[in-house]
């Protein structure tokens, strides 16, 4: 170990390549004296990492070359660490951050620790920290832009690991395999929130405890955990949900049902296109355009980030209204979910639709009447905008179903004499 100043500062920093847009990943230490030099040096250690989808921070400027093409300095996160695009890029910025933090460490107390007795010291503070604020940090940086579901989804399972510990603290140190499978098998009992009596359904339990695992897995990528204790256990597995759709018919009832016309326009839209509500009320004109003689959307997924071609039919693009202003939402004052159900239910109603629909049992509709239609399951994925297909295939089996349930639908009525003979009795 070289001997330090007293304000040694040790930071990651960038290297741009010579031929390539990729980035060396370093750690610099400054100011540092070394044996035969009077002043102060850098110390430069390379990880022998690349990235190639850092973030840049158009706020601070690094420098400017000969050429006037201005550099920047990369965006970091609030502990310092360099954020990417690309999530393998960002756990190279992770495992440079934790060797950072090592020499930093080994600056500080070079007289007191070796490398090992840094290390460890490291483990144990980090041990002592608390996983439910971890948990509440890792949902407000990683989702702070995620879907509304998603955000939801993160604080209940937030609020269930305070009721789970009877308290606001689960250190690093006591979790284990017992206490996963003992948070796994509280979730089976879960309450239910926002004042609603009862349990959880198992599906929602599979979705809460999923989101468990993956603060784990954060954690360990983080280095509070040593060893990915989420890879080894079992995710709650997920019942078969029904899901609900309309037939053709039962459409053109709606569409000639009064409704209030924005619900309406955006149902029939949904239908028609297979998109989600919350990308509906989201979506503008500019996301809309003509393309070789017919329509596409072109939008970014609200549940997936997922960047989305769709094309539309001409009576999906007829429901849009009449063109406006690029800015401008297409389907202006619809409201949310939670505020659609009552409008939903009266409107079905007065169909004569005896089926419980909620609105995103038109995008079920989609996907259901393209399988029935003969589309193949690869293209509806792909039109969902599902990263598997295995996703899509629910609705396989629905159109199987109906299959099963045609085979019955013709009945003739035969005489008893038909019934039972051979075919090859009637040969002489």
């Amino acid at each position: 170990m070289k001997k330090a100043m007293a304000n040694t500062r040790v930071s990651v920093k960038l290297r741009k390549t010579e031929y390539r847009d990729e980035w060396y990943l370093y750690i610099e230490a400054y100011p540092v004296f070394q044996k035969g030099s009077s002043t102060p040096q850098r110390v430069r250690e390379y990880l022998n990492r690349t990235i190639s989808t850092p973030i840049w921070d158009k706020s601070k400027k690094s420098r400017t070359n000969a050429d006037g093409k201005t550099n920047y300095k990369p965006k970091r996160d609030m502990n310092g660490v360099i954020l990417c695009k690309s999530q393998l890029d960002q756990e190279n910025c992770i495992y440079a951050d934790k060797v950072r933090s090592i020499r930093q460490k080994e600056y500080d107390n070079a007289a007191l620790y070796s490398d090992t007795d840094a290390q460890q010291a490291e483990m144990l503070e980090r041990s002592r920290c608390n996983f439910i604020e971890y948990f509440n940090h890792v949902q407000q940086t990683r989702h702070v832009r995620g879907s509304e579901s998603i955000i939801v989804n993160w604080r209940r399972v937030h609020e269930l690991l305070k009721i789970f510990a009877d308290g606001d603290t689960i250190t690093f140190a006591q979790i284990d395999m017992h206490l996963v499978e003992s948070f796994r098998n509280f979730m089976m009992t879960a309450p239910q929130g926002g004042g609603k009596s009862g349990t959880v359904s198992q599906n929602t339990a599979a979705t809460y405890f999923s989101i468990f695992k993956a603060a784990l897995k954060q954690a360990f990528i983080d280095g509070y955990l040593t060893v990915d204790i989420s890879a080894k256990v079992k995710g709650i597995q997920e019942k078969e949900s029904r899901r609900e759709f309309l037939t053709v018919d039962e459409l053109n009832r709606l569409a000639q049902t009064p409704c209030s016309p924005i619900l309406k326009r955006a149902a029939l839209f949904s239908a028609l296109t297979g998109i989600r509500h919350c990308d509906i009320q989201k979506m503008k004109w500019s996301e809309i355009e003509e393309f070789n003689g017919s329509y596409r959307v072109n939008f970014t997924q609200q549940k997936t980030k997922g960047v989305e071609y769709m094309p539309i039919s001409e009576q999906a693009y007829q429901l849009c209204g009449e063109r406006q202003d690029s800015n401008l939402l297409v389907f202006a004052g619809l409201p949310d979910p939670a505020w659609i159900s009552r409008p939903l239910k009266k409107w079905v109603e007065a169909a004569g639709i005896k089926k419980h629909i909620t609105f995103h049992c038109f995008r079920h509709t989609y996907a259901t009447l393209q399988l029935t239609n003969g589309t193949d399951i690869y293209t509806v994925s792909k039109m969902l905008g599902h990263k598997k297909v295995t996703t899509t295939q629910i609705y396989a089996k629905i159109v199987d179903a109906k299959k099963n349930a045609a085979a019955d639908a013709i009945q003739i009525n035969l005489s008893d004499d038909m019934i039972g003979t051979p075919i090859d009795s009637k040969k002489e």
